[in-house]
């Protein structure tokens, strides 16, 4: 089997990343397989080119829509017209389209959500799944730092689909998460290909600042400096809108905004521009990450810390996929402990939303009982107003899996303080890598239980950073570009533009 010839044809590579020939060798094996390799090393590729070898088709469960639309196109860049996502993008035509000529497909990325539909799983039964794909496998965690419990009822989907050759792919997960990987997907004989989660081409850089307008003229400075493209995230929407407004009149970069308040068209539409550079820098919150395939990011810059060192580690693995060199940047005042609290509370339901979400589903009940409405899934599609994706996520896993209100009201309550108390652990390891001194590159790996085995040019502010070279090489403010091609167009066809 001349894996480097499918390679090429395929994809256009003369030579695989380091990992992705063992994981292909392990799956095309008929190995379960559990792989860690650093975000922007190409984990899709270690599916997709299986799939070209396998007389069945490619099941992959992915957690963001954006990601799986992103995939979806690559492929279909390459050549590809036998992949698809069953989500809802699909208006109810489409998808009964797709379901009725599911067997033509070669690839199939589907939400774990779309999973608990009856209908659709019994459709996949009645396929050959030669490779179930688990992507950003670390969300089947309540220890992982973007714990999905959807991912949960994935190892007894896999049991119901025949328990076909899987694989699981992240790129930041310590033992206590690949074990409840192993776990909770009912994996017995399992092959761990592990490879370090260092990035040598991006340099780590902690800037300290004293309170919000040090921290302001700071940003604003380093963006006027920096060669982009970049991603600048922030704590809130409003901060990643208010920021893009006022870079888009500040520099000479194209900027944009994107969070979880816009529609999905939206968010697509963005992420499309960043991707083929119509958009130098994104100015974003945290639900920018996974899957954000562009090769060429410069830089990373936090303008507030996150709440944990997976997040930090995923968020500035946007940098530098083209092996070049890049930069991350955290911007860090004392005060920003207060605001990182803040964040971790908001994060999961309170009492107030648990209460209204319990009085909610009654008068659904009540509804679906007088027929008018069919299912249950009409109520839990979409977030209610005040509710966040993350909130509404939990809220609807426990009480779907909850024998009555008070086994749902108890299960929940119980799991939100254990999940605030693992968060305040990771909170606290992330200020102290923050703080700590010595290497910066060197306590990361260490809190992965790795080892630094290689020295870095470059490596962190600690160790010893030449900024110029991640500096711009010249600068043309948007204004002057205007003015001239206006001016070359007079010349041009002497005409007047007034």
């Amino acid at each position: 089997m001349n894996l480097e010839k499918i390679l090429y044809e395929k994809f256009s590579y003369t030579q695989f990343r380091n990992g992705q020939r063992e994981i292909i060798e392990s799956v095309l094996n008929g190995t379960d397989t559990i792989a860690l390799l650093p975000t922007g090393t190409g984990k899709s590729l270690c599916y997709q080119l299986p799939g070209y070898l396998v007389d069945g088709c490619v099941l992959i469960i992915s957690p963001l829509l954006s990601l799986m639309q992103d995939q979806v196109e690559q492929l279909r860049a390459k050549g590809e017209k036998r992949v698809v996502a069953i989500n809802s993008f699909l208006s109810f035509e489409e998808k009964k389209q797709v379901l009725r000529n599911i067997r033509y497909y070669k690839f199939i990325y589907i939400s774990p959500e779309m999973l608990h539909n009856e209908g659709i799983k019994k459709i996949l039964q009645s396929l050959t799944i030669s490779l179930l794909v688990v992507d950003e496998a670390h969300c089947i965690s309540q220890w992982g730092y973007d714990f999905r419990p959807d991912y949960l009822e994935i190892g007894t989907v896999r049991k119901q689909l025949g328990s076909p050759v899987t694989l699981a792919l992240t790129a930041t997960a310590r033992q206590e998460v690949r074990d409840d990987i192993k776990r909770f997907l009912k994996l017995e004989m399992v092959n761990e290909i592990i490879f370090s989660s260092d990035r040598p081409n991006i340099a780590y850089m902690v800037q300290r600042v004293n309170g919000y307008e040090e921290k302001r003229t700071t940003l604003l400075s380093l963006v006027k400096q920096l060669q982009g493209p970049g991603i600048i995230y922030f704590s809130s929407k409003k901060l990643a809108d208010e920021w893009a407004k006022l870079l888009n009149e500040a520099t000479s970069y194209n900027v944009g905004a994107y969070h979880a308040g816009l529609d999905m068209e939206q968010r697509i539409l963005l992420q499309q521009q960043f991707l083929f550079n119509e958009l130098d820098i994104m100015c974003a919150t945290s639900a920018f990450g996974m899957g954000i395939n562009k090769e060429n990011v410069r830089f990373v810059i936090h303008f507030h810390p996150p709440v944990d060192i997976e997040s930090y580690l995923q968020e500035i693995g946007r940098a530098g996929r083209d092996g070049e060199k890049s930069i991350a940047i955290l911007l860090y005042s004392p005060d920003d402990i207060h605001l990182q609290m803040q964040l971790m509370e908001g994060e999961l339901p309170n009492s107030l939303q648990i209460e209204y979400f319990g009085q909610y589903m009654l008068q659904a009940k009540v509804t679906i009982n007088n027929k008018e409405q069919s299912s249950m899934d009409t109520f839990l599609q979409q977030p209610l107003d005040g509710f966040s994706e993350v909130q509404w996520r939990l809220l609807r896993k426990f009480y779907l899996s909850s024998r009555d209100e008070n086994t749902f009201k108890t299960s929940i309550q119980h799991f939100i303080e254990k999940r605030k108390q693992w968060k305040q652990i990771k909170l606290q390891e992330m200020n102290q890598w923050i703080i700590s001194s010595g290497c910066r590159r060197e306590n990361m790996l260490h809190y992965f239980n790795e080892e630094k085995n290689i020295d870095v040019l470059n490596c962190c502010d600690h160790c010893g950073i030449t900024m110029e070279i991640y500096q711009k090489v010249h600068s043309i403010k948007k204004e002057r570009l205007k003015l001239n091609w206006q001016e070359r167009l007079q010349e041009i066809f002497a005409i007047s533009l007034d």
